[in-house]
């Protein structure tokens, strides 16, 4: 009676096992030998996941133990340069006919709803080809813009054929992972703006009314979306352009959105790792900002589960590195020596602006761009009341004398830091040169990682403010 109750257990045990893992079985016309391999979306990036040899029948089994999450996953061909997608959810064992010479549309699916679904939009798709060819053609066409102007009924009713489509399967199957694609995919629709008193409009009432509703109809807390392009690519249009491109306002965006992630693992993980890598070297300057947050928030507390210990830590200490820098920080001072090995010191500059700047004599950039920032200077930043201070990082004592005398860099305080006592690399972030901040008269950072006409642009707004 033990053996057989063990056996049950093992038998259930196996049963759990297979039916917690994903087995796709698929047959591929044209192929007797080779490797079939299974990929998946994670936002608009794929990655190859597994692996099956395609036998003499051309068959190939893709399985594993572990049932992955939902999304929409690729079947890539030998040689991995033709794929089709598919959907996989719930149901996790099915099976494919595929043909080379339609992988869309001749491809069957035995056993997957999802795919059935997905299958019937494919074709539903392919049957307004017609009409999307003949758009295109008119569009191509067009001579004025009376011609445009044509097209744009033609194009309003392909649009509401294919959203009264989406809405149907929306309606017949709403917890399905092809309804929550559909969902996500659809378009605020900005309602008519009421007068004010006096007659006018609110010119700015379609953006605020588009951008309060751009998350209503996507579920950030159905996991499935994150193995679709779909959340990547509303990330890059709200933080690009419906944010407003400054620290305290992304930041607020950012945890709102990450806080609708409702402690679902995969959103969770997909959002702050997506905010992370923006921020951390955005190109907008003073977003390093954003980057020290999200590290303090999530990484520090330990929230960041997919990373190691290792890696979580030289995250931490990437961000440590840019905190003591950040635009509104004051500048951590630097007691330096001159080239006559007297004191030099960061706060004893007297000025409206200080032009810091980090370089190196035996760098090819810098034998580029000092100069160019001296000329710059000599013209027209001094007669704003800047002084510049230049801080050599490489090369020896001999060879930043020689620079200086050569390239007649006359005017800056030039200092340096033999002991390397100022731990200025860490305080100023340091990793490549030339590095260019501004500061105020306080020493406050106005701006950083400037070129010259950067430079000049930003001084000429702050004259004027």
């Amino acid at each position: 009676m033990q053996n057989l109750l063990c056996l049950l257990c093992c038998l259930c045990s196996a049963f759990t096992l297979k039916a917690q893992g994903y087995e796709i079985t698929v047959r591929i016309n044209g192929y007797q030998s080779g490797y079939l391999y299974l990929g998946h979306y994670m936002g608009k990036t794929t990655y190859v996941m597994d692996s099956a040899r395609i036998n003499a029948d051309g068959v190939a089994v893709l399985k594993g133990a572990e049932k992955q999450p939902g999304g929409i996953y690729l079947i890539v061909l030998p040689g991995k340069k033709r794929y089709f997608e598919m959907l996989m959810d719930e149901v996790q064992t099915f099976s494919i006919v595929a043909d080379t010479a339609d992988l869309v549309g001749k491809t069957e699916y035995k056993g997957s709803p999802d795919n059935d679904m997905f299958k019937a939009y494919n074709r539903f798709l392919a049957s307004q080809g017609a009409a999307r060819g003949e758009i295109q053609r008119q569009l191509a066409t067009a001579r004025t813009a009376a011609d445009t102007a044509k097209v744009a009924p033609l194009t309003a009713e392909l649009g509401k054929k294919l959203q009264e489509y989406r809405d149907e399967v929306i309606k017949q199957h709403p917890k399905s992972l092809l309804a929550a694609i559909f969902r996500a995919m659809r378009e605020p629709e900005v309602k008519p703006m009421a007068r004010k008193a006096d007659g006018s409009l609110d010119s700015t009432y379609p953006y605020r009314y588009f951008k309060a509703h751009y998350w209503d109809d996507v579920d950030l807390s159905d996991g499935r979306l994150v193995r679709t392009p779909i959340i990547e690519t509303r990330l890059n249009r709200y933080f690009t352009q419906l944010v407003a491109p400054v620290p305290d306002s992304v930041i607020v965006e950012a945890d709102a959105l990450v806080k609708k992630t409702g402690g679902d693992k995969e959103s969770f993980k997909f959002l702050v790792w997506w905010l992370t890598l923006q921020y951390e070297a955005s190109p907008i300057m003073g977003m390093d900002a954003v980057f020290v947050h999200l590290v303090e928030k999530y990484y520090v507390s330990g929230q960041a589960f997919w990373v190691t210990e290792e890696q979580n830590q030289k995250i931490i200490d990437r961000a440590y590195t840019m905190a003591p820098n950040l635009i509104g920080q004051k500048g951590a001072p630097l007691p330096l020596q001159d080239t006559a090995g007297k004191p030099a010191s960061l706060y004893d500059i007297k000025s409206k602006y200080t032009i810091l700047v980090f370089w190196d004599p035996t760098c090819g950039h810098c034998i580029t761009e000092v100069p160019r920032l001296d000329s710059a200077f000599n013209a027209s930043w001094k007669q704003k009341g800047a002084v510049m201070f230049g801080v050599k990082t490489e090369g020896t004592q001999e060879e930043w004398l020689k620079f200086i005398k050569e390239k007649k860099l006359k005017g800056w305080i030039h200092a340096w830091d033999p002991g390397y006592k100022s731990n200025y690399r860490r305080f100023y972030d340091v990793y490549s040169t030339p590095l260019v901040y501004l500061l105020d008269e306080n020493k406050k950072i106005l701006a950083k990682r400037l070129g010259v006409e950067q430079l000049e642009d930003f001084l000429q707004r702050a004259m004027r403010e």
